[in-house]
């Protein structure tokens, strides 16, 4: 079993992984880092961290795909996924392969270790009190259509009877607030 205070950060963005490993261990946290998928896959089994913060997109490859090496070397790893471009569909997807919770950045590291205590999802929560935005319901249905095409643009486009220049420029754009 891993010590509670052993936490893996991977992240590409060497700065953003630099400052928040930085933070960590300011709270009397034992980190480990990595900046590619590579590098996390040669420390997962020796470091076996009960906590790990993955980035969606390390270097154009899906931290999704870390998850599961993670959860074989420690089953009882809490995993917060985080991602800049945060869409429901990759959400959704994060916590079926086993990540306890999903953030979008800009986040900060008081948000992250309350991600590792929150519990699960209560069934008899109450509903959103405002339903999504125009704008927010057009960049989740985008991003559902291109997951389904596995982030092929051409594909895509062609699937939602859009000009492929047009959903790269939307697919550039940051996604909207809810």
């Amino acid at each position: 079993m891993s010590d509670e205070t052993q936490i893996l950060v991977i992240d590409d963005d060497l700065a953003f992984n630099r400052v928040l490993s930085r933070a960590l261990k300011g709270r009397g946290f034992d980190v480990a880092s990595a900046s590619s998928a590579e590098e996390a896959l040669a420390l997962i089994p020796s470091t076996r961290a009960a906590r790990a913060v993955l980035d969606l997109n390390i270097a154009g490859t899906s931290g999704l795909t870390l998850i599961a090496p993670l959860l074989a070397a420690n089953p009882d790893c809490r995993i917060v996924v985080l991602t800049g471009y945060a869409s429901i569909a990759t959400a959704v997807e994060a916590i079926k392969l086993g990540a306890t919770h999903y953030l979008a950045k800009p986040t900060d590291v008081d948000a992250i270790l309350a991600a590792f205590e929150a519990a699960a999802p209560q069934p008899d929560s109450a509903p959103p009190s405002e339903p999504l935005s125009v704008d927010r319901l057009e960049w989740e249905h985008i991003q559902r259509v291109l997951k389904e095409h596995d982030g092929n643009i051409s594909s895509t486009a062609r699937a939602l009877k859009m000009h492929r220049r047009t959903l790269q420029r939307k697919l550039m754009k940051k996604p909207v607030k809810s």
